[in-house]
C-alpha cells in the first residue's frame, strides 16, 4: 500500500501493480519452471555458501567487503542444504553475445562491470530452490522444496503480462527493465539465461539507475538514514520533488540528498524562473489586451533558442538531467527576451508580436515538461486557455487566439 500510495502522490501512471504472492504469478512460475526442467536444465544437487538474507542471494568471497554484504553491511550466513539447481553455465556465450550488444545495458559504465565479470568469472549452475521454509512457491518436480526468490521474483515481468496471453505477445517484444544497480546481475544475466531456457526473447533493454544517498551514504532503514518521499511531497509538492530529482541527479549515477537544495531549486529555478515567466508574460496580457491576444508573426530570434532536437536526444539517451536544463536554458531566454526588449515599455503590433512569441514559448515549455512536472503543465495550461497537448505541437504558431486567465503562483517560495 506504500508503494502504491508513492506512486499515486508522484504522480507514476503505472497501469499495473503485482505482488509475488498472487496467484496470477504463481501459476506462471510453475510453468516456466516446468519448462526449463524438460529442457533438461534442472538438476539435483547439495549447495553451501554464504548467504544474505537481505539480498537473498548466495555470495561469492569476492563480493564481500570485510566479510559482509557491501549492500547490506551484514555478515552472511553459511548454508548447506539438499537444492535443484539452474545450468546457467550452459548459457554463458548466449548470455556474454547479449550483453554485448550496444545499449542492451544502459549507461555503458554498468554494461562494461557486467561483461567483465562474465568473463573473468564465468557462469556457475545457480542454486533455484530451498528447503525447510514456510513461505514461497513449491516447485512442480518436488513439493519439499521451494523456488528460489530471485528465480520466482524474475519471471513477475512476463507474468505481470499474463504470459503466453496475447497481452504477452503485444507488449513483451518491447520490454524495457527499469533497475537499481544492486540487482544488475540477476538482471542482464540470471533473467536472460532463464529465458533462454525457456524459448522466450530476452528483453529489448535493461536500464540501470544509481541510489540515492543522504550525506554520502546509502538510504537504511536499520542504520537510520531514511528520507520519507510521502513527508516531502506533502511539504513541497509532488512536482517540485519530481524537478530536484531529475534535475539534480544524473541518471544511472548515485546522488545525495539535500533538502536545503531542495528548497533552492524550488525558490529559484521554479519560483524564480518558471512561475515568473508565466505570471510576467500573463500580466502584460491582460494589461495591454484585456487577456486575449490573436495569432500574430513569431519572434525569430527567441524561437531559435529552442533547442527541440538537442531535448530529444537528451531523452532518447535517458540522459533526462541534462533534457531538463536545455528546458530550463529555454526558459532563461524567454525571460532575458522581456528583458532586453522592454516589453513594458511597447505597445500595439510590436508588442503582440512579442506576447504571441512568448505565449507560444510557454505552451512549448508546458508540453516539454509534461512528462517531468504534469501538474504543473496542467496548471500552465489552465492559465493559457488551453488543453492539454502532446509533444507533436511543440511548434510555434499553432494557436489562433489565446483567452488567458490568470490564476494563482505556480510555485510559493520556501
Amino acid at each position: 500500500k506504500k508503494f502504491q500510495e508513492l506512486c499515486n502522490k508522484l504522480n507514476i501512471s503505472n497501469d499495473d501493480f503485482i505482488r509475488t504472492t498472487e496467484e496470477r504469478h504463481i501459476k506462471v512460475v510453475k510453468q516456466i519452471f516446468k519448462k526449463i526442467s524438460s529442457n533438461n536444465d534442472i538438476y539435483k544437487g547439495k549447495y553451501e555458501g554464504n548467504y544474505c538474507y537481505g539480498c537473498e542471494a548466495f555470495l561469492t568471497d569476492k563480493e564481500l567487503v570485510e566479510g559482509k554484504c557491501p549492500e547490506h553491511n551484514k555478515k552472511p550466513k553459511w548454508l548447506r542444504e539438499d537444492v535443484y539447481f539452474f545450468k546457467l553455465s550452459k548459457y554463458q556465450d548466449k548470455v556474454l553475445r547479449l550483453i554485448s550488444k550496444k545499449d542492451f545495458i544502459t549507461p555503458k559504465n554498468y554494461q562494461k562491470e557486467i561483461i567483465s565479470r562474465v568473463k573473468l568469472e564465468g557462469l556457475k549452475d545457480l542454486c533455484v530452490t530451498r528447503t525447510n521454509l514456510d513461505w514461497g512457491i513449491k516447485t512442480p518436480i518436488d513439493d519439499k522444496h521451494v523456488i528460489y526468490v530471485w528465480l520466482d521474483a524474475l519471471i513477475n515481468y512476463i507474468s505481470a503480462l499474463d504470459y503466453p496471453s496475447e497481452k504477452f505477445k503485444k507488449y513483451w517484444p518491447e520490454s524495457i527493465h527499469l533497475i537499481g544497480k544492486g540487482i544488475n546481475w540477476f538482471h542482464s544475466v540470471i533473467w536472460p539465461a532463464i529465458l533462454f531456457s525457456a524459448d522466450i526473447k530476452p528483453p529489448k533493454q535493461i536500464i540501470v539507475h544509481g541510489y540515492v544517498n543522504l550525506y554520502g551514504k546509502k538510504l537504511s532503514k536499520s542504520a537510520g538514514k531514511i528520507i520519507d518521499p510521502i513527508d516531502l511531497i506533502n511539504k513541497y509538492g509532488a512536482d517540485s520533488l519530481r524537478y530536484y530529482l531529475i534535475r539534480e541527479i544524473p541518471f544511472g549515477e548515485d546522488g545525495d540528498f539535500s533538502e536545503e537544495i531542495l528548497k533552492s531549486k524550488i525558490n529559484n529555478e521554479l519560483a524564480n524562473d518558471l512561475g515568473n515567466l508565466l505570471s510576467r508574460v500573463l500580466t502584460l496580457v491582460e494589461k495591454n489586451f484585456n487577456g486575449k491576444l490573436d495569432k500574430s508573426n513569431i519572434d525569430k530570434k527567441l524561437k531559435s533558442k529552442l533547442e527541440l532536437k538537442k531535448i530529444s536526444d537528451y531523452i532518447d539517451k535517458y540522459e533526462l538531467h541534462n533534457a531538463l536544463s536545455e528546458i530550463w536554458k529555454f526558459v532563461n531566454n524567454c525571460n532575458k527576451h522581456i528583458n532586453e526588449e522592454k516589453l513594458w515599455e511597447m505597445q500595439g503590433d510590436k508588442l503582440q508580436n512579442h506576447l504571441y512569441t512568448l505565449l507560444e514559448s510557454i505552451r512549448i515549455i508546458a508540453i516539454l515538461l509534461s512528462s517531468f512536472m504534469p501538474e504543473t503543465s496542467g496548471k500552465i495550461y489552465k492559465q493559457l486557455g488551453i488543453k492539454c497537448n502532446s509533444l507533436d505541437e511543440c511548434k510555434f504558431g499553432l494557436i489562433k487566439s489565446y483567452n488567458i486567465k490568470k490564476g494563482e503562483i505556480l510555485f510559493k517560495k520556501v
